[in-house]
């Protein structure tokens, strides 16, 4: 398996996410992935690492689809392309209505179909093609006006990879069929087929395997032989996941882990968290989810849970390490590319 990183921009602090990348970059990280919510942007932050790196790849995870027009997305990602030396990896995700309506005023209606034509439109341009295009959504140029289809003025870049962050069975079909890799959250190895077999149902249509797309999914990395501490420092942010992203109607993470068998979990914490009960909401939170959503513990139960997301058909580990101070999230990223490199040796 190959590792990915998230490019941590603690208190904007650009020096000290610089040396955590070229480090990453150094240990022998693929992807680093900056996200995007509504705070810094997904993308500028990449031009900055691109000028300090030669190697690892650098992906937007995610643009949020549907806050930019898909020409927009299409020039971004051809200028990121182009000064990083072709490493741009292009993330897209739906994100929800709280985010798409309340930050940026757009109406968060047909999100699926939205991402879909974004992706053909991207691919159109990115190819040097003129701007003609006809969908349900988006239609170029526009009808009864002074538009025209125009070619872009940049150099093609065809072969730009395509993620997408979906959740959903129909957005994971989607993705199945027109992405080169997928982005996974909420994601646990043991039921793993909840996110696999839509992706594989989609890939099918157009005469792909599962295993042509780079599958994406992992977890906080934290070391220790006393597991209780770990387990309680990850329990509030699974009651956030499950409570507090997204409305009582719509929470994508939510419903992943009720599909993965934790209906009732799910419900409890969401609906203690959206009362206002926050410490009740993470003391509901299960060990065993903890436990299946990260990588903690002894060198051992690491090594498992590698084997584990392996086993599964994850073909990149993205990690976070448990740790605040540069020199310990770089050890402990260390620590696991050994232990990596031992699972790996062992087939």
């Amino acid at each position: 398996m190959k590792v990915a990183i998230a490019l941590r921009l603690a208190n904007e602090d650009w020096a000290a996410a610089t040396a955590w990348v070229t480090e990453a970059e150094r240990l022998g990280v693929d992807c680093v992935w900056s996200a995007e919510s509504w705070g810094h942007d997904a993308i500028t932050p990449l031009a900055f690492m691109a000028a300090r790196t030669s190697r690892i790849k650098l992906g937007c995870g995610v643009i949020q689809a549907g806050t930019r027009t898909p020409a927009l997305v299409s020039m971004t990602a051809m200028s990121l392309a182009s000064m990083s030396g072709d490493r741009f990896l292009l993330g897209l995700g739906v994100s929800g209505p709280q985010v798409i309506e309340g930050w940026h005023g757009i109406r968060f209606e047909r999100p699926v179909q939205r991402m879909r034509e974004i992706v053909e439109i991207v691919r159109l341009l990115t190819r040097g093609e003129r701007s003609s295009y006809r969908g349900s959504v988006y239609e170029l140029p526009l009808p009864g006006g002074e538009g025209k289809a125009i070619r872009s003025m940049a150099q093609p870049r065809p072969n730009i990879p395509i993620y997408l962050a979906t959740l959903s069975p129909k957005s994971l079909e989607m993705t199945g069929e027109i992405a080169q890799g997928w982005l996974g959250t909420s994601f646990m190895p043991e039921h793993a087929r909840i996110f696999f077999d839509p992706l594989a149902a989609g890939a099918a249509r157009c005469g792909r395997a599962l295993g042509d797309l780079d599958l994406q999914a992992g977890g906080v990395v934290a070391f220790s032989d006393d597991l209780a501490p770990l387990l309680a420092r990850r329990k509030p942010g699974l009651a956030f996941t499950l409570g507090a992203m997204g409305s009582r109607q719509h929470n994508f993470y939510n419903d992943a882990f009720r599909r993965a068998g934790y209906e009732d979990v799910a419900k409890d914490v969401q609906r203690l968290w959206l009362d206002g009960r926050r410490e009740e909401a993470t003391a509901r939170v299960p060990d065993e989810m903890v436990i299946k959503t990260n990588l903690l513990g002894t060198d051992e139960m690491v090594k498992e849970r590698i084997r584990a997301y392996r086993d599964a058909g994850v073909t990149t580990l993205r990690v976070e390490p448990d740790a605040e101070k540069l020199d310990e999230r770089v050890a402990t990223l260390g620590r696991l590319m050994d232990l990596l490199k031992a699972v790996d040796a062992e087939r």
